[in-house]
């Protein structure tokens, strides 16, 4: 029996002369990995609509360890990413956080729409390559269940006014002062500080509808990125790629 549904390509990996082996994001069945026979070849019918970050329609056939690309539809090609080496590290980077996240549904959905939104951002230009770096990270993470504790301080329950310090292991925020008494610097200033839990914190729609400083961007770019590899535990290398274009 066909199973229909929609996904966005995260990785490909060729195999053999012209099939490609894809891991794909998808709303109903999570991060999948399928199988697309042919699909280098510019004549065959699964060409167009398996390449990466292309979102698409598939019918789809289960398989013992995976599945088979029966068909598959374009349905949005974010064209607007390659024209720039910043724009293909940030999406490539994405879609790694996304694969090693490895939602399940019904965060799957929510996290396939987030992505979406931030490529959709990245290829029409929308919005600055670092800041959708950050409510990537951000976001992210909170939607997979890692939010981090983002309405006051936890020493002393300072809610805002002078610069914060947020643990990138714990999740906690400390204040200005209580940092100092544990020792750590502070690493956010009073706009990094307000976009981080506008972006942990907004509704779905109002999430890029901030604005933030070169300086507080820096502050917040450095702080999530952070975050993201103490919980993912691990180095991510489309990140060390990004790093070396964005510097």
């Amino acid at each position: 029996m066909p199973i229909a549904t929609t996904g966005l390509i995260l990785r490909q990996i060729k195999v053999g002369e012209a099939d490609r082996i894809l891991t794909i994001l998808t709303p109903d069945l999570g991060v999948i990995s399928a199988s697309a026979k042919g699909s280098m070849r510019l004549k065959n019918k699964l060409f167009s609509a398996t390449g990466l970050f292309c979102y698409s329609e598939f019918s789809l056939t289960s398989g013992r360890s995976h599945y088979f690309i029966d068909t598959a539809q374009i349905k949005n090609v974010f064209h607007g990413i390659s024209a720039t080496v910043e724009g293909m590290g940030l999406a490539s980077y994405m879609a790694e956080i996304a694969a090693e996240l490895s939602p399940a549904p019904p965060e799957s959905e929510a996290q396939l729409r987030l992505l979406l939104n931030c490529l959709y951002m990245l290829s029409e230009q929308k919005r600055p390559v670092r800041m959708l770096k950050v409510i990537y990270e951000l976001r992210s993470m909170t939607l997979a269940g890692y939010m981090p504790d983002v309405l006051a301080c936890s020493g002393c329950g300072k809610y805002d006014g002078g610069e914060f310090y947020l643990n990138p292991i714990a999740g906690n925020l400390l204040c200005a002062a209580c940092a100092d008494k544990a020792r750590h610097l502070p690493n956010l200033d009073e706009g990094a500080l307000y976009a981080l839990r506008h972006i942990c914190l907004a509704e779905d729609k109002k999430l890029f509808s901030f604005t933030l400083s070169d300086s507080s961007l820096k502050d917040l770019s450095r702080v999530s990125e952070q975050y993201v590899l103490a919980h993912l535990e691990h180095k991510m290398k489309s990140l060390d790629f990004l790093k070396t274009v964005l510097e």
